[in-house]
């Protein structure tokens, strides 16, 4: 922890932008899809133009009444700009609470009760039909961003009349070219910098605290495993939650070092295959489950996975299968899988490199090694018995990148905080293992396990494996504690069950499986599935 620790002076995100302007003006940024702050500024972006518009749209906050030291929410459509208004939100020196579009309307409302009713930036949509009317009489305020009502005003900055009828507190948020930007005054490193929520899989999210300081040293190891990899500059292609802690550090890392970024917000493999075709990148930087949607991209034959020298995930393990595929198709010399493993609340704490040739030989389950002089692992057991393959023990880590607190629900914080506050192991909830050299082997969630299964992710890896039809499996218990495999096949095909129990023959008894579509799994906003859900959903179809 201290290589985090020394000369960290935090990494901020109302500088983001202006810090890479003094080094690559005229790096590009290409996304998928307009910008609702700014639809004229198009899909071709560069540093010089995101550093203007962001201050662009922190002097129309302050014109709008934000203060240093509010607590600025943003809940909208989804779009990068949900991004670059938390870089505003920070530039006027407020704190940005990043809420997911795929949030459901009443779990906001909880979320912006817990902090206190802060002001909001939304989009009128959202705010007439997924937000409920106690958002608009209880903020402090609602600012619309352009675009976000019928009849909002066209001129700059915000005014006092509202764009809602009905709603007098609701007052549209527009750049303002004529404001002269005033430079960034950064606040001290251990303040509130970054609000984010949890991924929320088994309750209501719980809102991350970041501040600078552990903003830096989360990004000081991933910095150093970049330069130590990527030795040219490469073009990165993100597909990651506007809204996650983890795109802070990508994009800090890209920006410092001049990487050309595709911004991804459609995973649709079609959609996705004519960027990559276009762009040819280099590094890939998504969740597991998009990259077991990009699979068939290995087979196009305009090569969109032909120049990937790296594909890296910071949230849960990628499938064996999905990544000998992904890699399979590059051309490049070499190529590698980069396995973080993290949490909001602590960051990227473990990793590993896996080269193609290697990948077939991997546990899928090992997600790596602490980062030395900067973070650290270790397994406690569970049981009594010593932690291994057959008993897994809880997994706890120590990082400087750990937030400071839950808002509004520190005891909660505190509670998975081991030996004591300061430098205390942080309880990850999952449970594993380490083997002799210490690679951590992660096993299950504590909240998924099935007594007697043994570990659910290691079958399901597996399965997958055997089975190219499949594009998800899952399994949950059912209502008497059976374990009940959900599977997603490929295009909605029927699932071949002769070939199911062939593939499922040698491994832990289970239940028939259950089919269904992909957008019938109830997911995350960084498309983890929701397990407690799922089984809730299996439980109340079934029959009695």
């Amino acid at each position: 922890m201290i290589l985090q620790r020394i000369g960290n002076r935090g990494l901020f995100l109302g500088a983001l932008f202006d810090d890479a302007l003094r080094r690559n003006p005229y790096q590009r940024l290409t996304l998928d899809h307009e910008l609702d702050v700014a639809p004229g500024l198009g899909r071709d972006l560069t540093v010089y133009s995101c550093a203007l518009l962001v201050a662009d749209l922190a002097a129309a906050l302050r014109q709008a009444g934000v203060r240093p030291g509010d607590t600025v929410a943003v809940h909208k459509r989804d779009g990068f700009d949900i991004f670059l208004l938390g870089c505003a939100i920070s530039r006027a020196g407020a704190v940005p609470m990043l809420l997911s579009p795929a949030l459901p309307g009443t779990t906001v409302a909880r979320l912006l009760d817990r902090a206190g009713w802060p002001a909001l930036v939304t989009d009128g949509d959202t705010l007439a039909d997924r937000l409920p009317d106690e958002v608009a009489d209880r903020a402090t305020r609602v600012l619309l961003v352009a675009g976000g009502a019928p009849g909002a005003s066209d001129a700059p900055g915000a005014s006092g009349a509202s764009v809602v009828p009905g709603v007098p507190a609701v007052t549209p948020l527009r750049p303002d070219r004529e404001a002269v930007p005033q430079p960034f005054r950064p606040p001290r490193p251990g303040r509130p910098g970054l609000i984010t929520h949890t991924s929320g899989t088994t309750d209501v999210p719980k809102l991350v605290v970041h501040t600078p300081f552990t903003l830096r040293a989360r990004y000081r190891p991933q910095a150093l495993a970049t330069r130590l990899l990527v030795r040219r500059r490469e073009t990165l292609a993100i597909h990651v939650s506007f809204v996650h802690s983890r795109l802070v550090t990508v994009l800090a890392i890209a920006l410092r070092r001049g990487f050309p970024v595709v911004i991804v917000r459609n995973p649709d493999p079609a959609a996705t295959a004519d960027l990559f075709a276009a762009h040819q990148p280099g590094i890939l930087e998504a969740h597991p489950n998009t990259f077991v949607e990009w699979e068939v991209l290995a087979d196009d034959p305009r090569g969109p996975l032909a120049n990937v020298k790296y594909v890296s995930s910071t949230f849960d393990a990628i499938h064996p299968r999905t990544v000998r595929t992904l890699l399979g198709a590059s051309r490049r010399r070499r190529p590698a899988q980069l396995q973080l493993y993290g949490q909001s609340e602590v960051g990227p704490t473990v990793g590993r490199v896996t080269s193609r040739r290697h990948t077939g030989a991997v546990d899928g389950r090992c997600v790596g090694f602490p980062f030395p002089g900067m973070t650290a692992v270790r397994v406690v057991p569970r049981d009594g018995r010593p932690p291994g393959p057959d008993a897994p023990g809880y997994v706890e880590v120590r990082t400087a990148g750990r937030a400071v607190t839950y808002l509004g629900e520190d005891a909660r914080f505190r509670r998975q905080l081991d030996d004591g506050w300061r430098g205390g192991w942080w309880r990850m909830g999952d449970v594993g293992y380490r083997t002799r050299l210490g690679c951590l082997h992660v096993s299950d969630r504590e909240v998924d396990l099935i007594p007697g299964f043994g570990s659910l992710l290691a079958v399901e890896d597996t399965v997958l494996s055997r089975l190219d039809a499949l594009l998800e499996v899952v399994i949950v218990p059912d209502g008497a504690g059976a374990p009940t495999p959900v599977v997603v096949t490929r295009d909605g095909a029927e699932l071949d069950l002769a070939r199911w129990r062939r593939a499922t023959a040698d491994l832990p008894a289970m239940l028939p499986p259950v089919q269904l579509d992909l957008d019938e799994l109830p997911r995350t906003a960084t498309t983890k599935v929701r397990r407690r859900e799922l089984a809730r959903r299996l439980r109340a179809a079934a029959p009695g």
